[in-house]
């Protein structure tokens, strides 16, 4: 894939398109100036070819969602067997949400994330994969509040200033939200679809492929469903832009903490804000986490202009392998076969998971 050069227009549209995912195409057509809606669309559709753009999905606020704590927890898995072995052992675990290869020249290492009903007993099933030698470590850091995504500024720096890290700022409400709502079936169906932004979120082919699956809900009843969800703030419209084409740009993840959730939060909304950086990031307890994708010249000196901010007092980097290496990479929709919607509660088979588990590896130890 060659260099995707953009024009000023271009880079407005996309500077939009990401701040005000909700605006129509005839909005964003008037707004940037251009004289025909199917120009706008063509445009988006040749950039989500060239992979500069994915969307619109819509994220979900999992404090929504149900009545127990539903959080993320985000692990970097170290080990030694191949990936595919490793990876076949994870999707055993069905509160897998992604898998990241990352790139390291001394060790095996991947990017994972779980839905988590319960980030002990996830974390207990990763002691048992390193227990028996399937993986060799693993970090896992459990969000306390929901993920942030914000798209690049195409007219900002290509490698944003770290000085003002520390300064205060009022930034997005971070804040999981709370049960308040409670969802019946159609909804819980067609929820996943928008998560991934299948066939981008049109609820007619939502339609369609659900009565593939022997599902009678009429447009009515999943258009009631998706007003409903949007309006009581379980979900939020989203596109996530590149800011350069794949192969300029890279894609890491950056773990940080201070001895204040305060100054964790300030260093997490003023990292490469206004800048030309895609970014998600969120609290894990006392340490802060961010994946960015930038232009590779932010990796240049960035460890050693975070050394000079001495609040940080610890900090891990890992560069995720190219968008364009697309084997091993996993990205599923949260599974909510164990939503019970008279207690409106989700928790997963822990025990279950850990039982599967270890037959398999009596039964691989017995060849």
């Amino acid at each position: 894939m060659g260099k995707i050069q953009l024009t000023e227009r271009e880079k407005e549209l996309l500077n939009v398109l990401g701040k005000h995912p909700d605006i129509s195409m005839k909005e964003l057509s008037d707004s940037i100036r251009y004289k025909r809606v199917s120009t706008i669309v063509r445009k988006i559709e040749q950039f989500k070819k060239e992979i500069l753009l994915y969307g619109p999905f819509h994220s979900i606020d999992c404090g929504k969602l149900c009545k127990n704590p539903l959080s993320l927890l985000f692990c970097i898995l170290e080990f030694e067997k191949n990936t595919e072995t490793v990876v076949s052992y994870l999707k055993m675990i069905e509160s897998l949400k992604t898998v990241y290869p990352v790139l390291s020249p001394h060790k095996e290492l991947l990017n994972v994330i779980f839905h988590s009903s319960n980030s002990e007993e996830t974390k207990a099933l990763l002691q048992l994969l390193k227990d028996n030698n399937i993986i060799t470590d693993y970090i896992a850091r459990a969000s306390s509040h929901k993920p942030i995504i914000e798209n690049p500024n195409f007219s900002g720096d290509v490698n944003p200033r770290l000085d003002n890290l520390l300064e205060p700022c009022d930034g997005p409400d971070m804040l999981c939200g709370h049960h308040d709502t409670d969802w019946n079936e159609c909804d819980l169906h067609i929820l996943p679809y928008l998560q991934i932004g299948y066939k981008s979120g049109k609820l007619i082919e939502i339609l369609r492929a659900e009565k593939k699956m022997g599902k009678s809900w009429t447009y009515d009843q999943v258009g009631y469903s998706y007003r409903k969800m949007l309006r009581n703030g379980l979900i939020e419209k989203k596109y996530f832009i590149f800011p350069f084409s794949p192969d300029q740009c890279v894609d890491f993840n950056l773990f940080l903490r201070t001895e204040d959730t305060e100054l964790t939060r300030r260093i997490l909304c003023n990292f490469g804000r206004g800048a030309r950086i895609g970014r998600e990031y969120a609290l894990c307890q006392d340490w802060g986490y961010i994946g960015f994708a930038s232009h590779p010249q932010v990796l240049a000196d960035l460890m050693y202009r975070l050394d000079t901010i001495t609040e940080i007092k610890e900090k891990e980097l890992y560069q995720i392998r190219s968008v364009a290496e697309r084997k091993f990479r996993i990205n599923v929709p949260l599974k909510l076969k164990y939503f019970d919607l008279d207690s409106q509660a989700m928790e997963y088979p822990y025990r279950l998971y850990r039982e599967k588990i270890k037959e398999r590896i009596e039964n691989e130890s017995a060849v």
